[in-house]
């Protein structure tokens, strides 16, 4: 369908015009809807005439949240011109091969990343954007907010088609290995947004206040549609620290978040003051993560049933599964469903497929396959992995789950990340969720590690809640309860910190690589 977002932006400015859109903690910026509607436009209108931006040119954006919410959806709508959006606090190697996989033209770049990044720019004589003036001269850097400089905020009256035309490039998260760059249109971004619409709890109104503190290029930013275009307003900070997180809550009277569980779990050690900033909290999203049934447990018990889980993905840019509200109630006395990823939302279609694409009975686990509007058309630059990740519209996300009597969807695990120990297919997150559930313990993370008469053993490195002690025995112990022998780690180290990516996620990967790096193998 042809569509010109500017005309769609200048609507959403009429009907909610004074209201503010668009908060930016650090930088102390504010904008109405009226403001952030004309400012977009002169965004485009500098990218299409000053930086010479056109349909088939790529431009890639580098940037913390604040900045990277000018040139988030409406932006790149209006545009026309794809805007592949990275991680800013990925590596330098990580941006180099984000650059080259899109062969960007432009780059929009935080002034204190020029000093690490010039020199790869330069080399591949791409335009640099700086945000912000950089503390010394670079050659040949522009200053975003001089380029706006006369420049007219009209309508650029760019027509796209939503469904054909790519506005939007985003890499994977790359737990496994090298992120791959995924491609959306603009009803893939309009799909995500009516998904969150179509939930059962009435979550969006002009009234809602978003904050975000995960990054907007990757999962927060599912959120960022739904928000704005019910007239809410969207709250951006920066750095990733739980303190001002919840000092923002309070100042900025949030009624809506997300936060991965780590995050959450978290909560758990503050005071009765410190919870007290979440007073205004009326729905906390939750995900990218499995959630610990004991820690929800407590973290209701302290803030209320306030959480929504809700499963998404890079290539699913949508809601695909949900536990409303309700789902978290537990009144039959039957709470096995919390330690699942919920029901499929409204309009997503959930297979369990076994090996060869074929629906396996219910109860028994395999691959979930997921099929909506917001699925990906694919992969830029890279029609071998779309080709076998993609088929007959679905998307093999390579999670394996199973179905419940009741319809509930559980993550057993990612397949990388199954063990198999002595013939023995055991399930990281299960052995997890069993060690989270011990008082001690704020999180941990599972893997397989050599052992030469069983190929694997389950060991686990487990973090304690601060001012907490345990023996490691006491936790295989209480893993061997829980879930009985075959299952329980062999070992357990605790250690002071677990890796995890820049949105939250624990990378078994990390921490299974340096075991078998010992054994003289290499981690896939």
């Amino acid at each position: 369908m042809k569509i010109n977002f500017s005309t769609i932006s200048e609507r959403l400015a009429d009907a909610f015009s004074e209201r503010e859109a668009l908060v930016n903690i650090e930088r102390g910026r504010r904008y109405t809807f009226r403001e952030f509607h004309l400012l977009t436009n002169r965004i485009v209108n500098m990218m299409r005439h000053k930086l010479d931006l056109q349909r088939g040119d790529n431009a890639v954006i580098i940037l913390d949240n604040d900045n990277a919410s000018l040139l988030h959806f409406f932006t790149a709508a209006k545009a026309g011109t794809p805007l592949c959006y990275t991680n800013y606090r990925d590596s330098l190697d990580d941006h180099t091969y984000q650059v080259d996989t899109v062969s960007a033209k432009v780059v929009f770049i935080e002034a204190d990343l020029l000093e690490s990044h010039y020199d790869m720019l330069r080399e591949r004589q791409v335009t640099i954007v700086a945000m912000d003036k950089p503390e010394k001269e670079y050659q040949g850097v522009h200053y975003f907010w001089n380029l706006l400089e006369q420049v007219d905020d009209s309508n650029p009256n760019v027509v796209i088609d939503d469904r054909d035309d790519v506005v939007i490039m985003r890499f994977t998260g790359g737990t496994t290995g090298r992120g791959k760059c995924a491609m959306y249109t603009a009803d893939t971004y309009l799909a995500c947004r009516d998904s969150y619409w179509a939930l059962p709890d009435p979550a969006w109104n002009p009234e809602t206040r978003f904050i975000h503190l995960a990054p907007i290029t990757h999962g927060s930013g599912m959120m960022f549609a739904p928000t704005q275009f019910k007239g809410g307003c969207t709250v951006t900070m920066n750095v990733p620290d739980l303190d001002a997180w919840c000092d923002n809550i309070a100042a900025e009277r949030i009624t809506n978040g997300f936060a991965v569980p780590t995050l959450l779990y978290r909560l758990l050690d503050m005071d009765e003051k410190g919870r007290a900033r979440f007073k205004t909290i009326e729905n906390m999203y939750y995900g990218a993560a499995p959630m610990s049934p004991s820690k929800l447990a407590e973290l209701q018990a302290a803030f209320g049933n306030n959480f929504i889980q809700v499963y998404g993905s890079t290539e699913h840019f949508g809601v695909a599964l949900s536990m409303s509200k309700a789902d978290h109630l537990v009144e039959d006395g039957d709470d096995s469903h919390l330690a699942s990823a919920g029901r499929p939302a409204p309009f997503t279609e959930l297979e369990i497929m076994d090996d060869d694409g074929n629906p396996v009975p219910r109860g028994e686990t395999g691959e979930i396959w997921l099929r909506s509007r917001a699925i990906v058309p694919g992969y830029f630059g890279n029609p071998e992995q779309t080709a076998s990740e993609f088929q007959d519209g679905f998307w093999k996300s390579g999670d394996i789950g199973r179905i419940d009597e009741r319809g509930f969807f559980h993550i057993v695990d990612r397949k990388k990340d199954m063990i198999i120990s002595g013939g023995f297919n055991i399930y990281a997150n299960e052995v997890e969720s069993a060690l989270n559930s011990h008082p001690a313990v704020l999180m941990s993370a599972v893997v397989g590690v050599p052992h030469e008469e069983w190929g694997e053993s389950v060991h686990a490195e487990v973090m304690l809640k601060e001012g907490a002690e345990v023996e490691e025995a006491a936790l295989i112990q209480h893993v061997r309860n829980e879930l009985g022998g075959y299952k329980t780690p062999k070992s357990v180290e605790i250690v002071e910190e677990i890796p995890t990516s820049v949105v939250g996620k624990v990378l078994r990967r990390q921490v299974r690589q340096k075991y078998w790096e010992e054994a003289g193998r290499k981690v896939g």
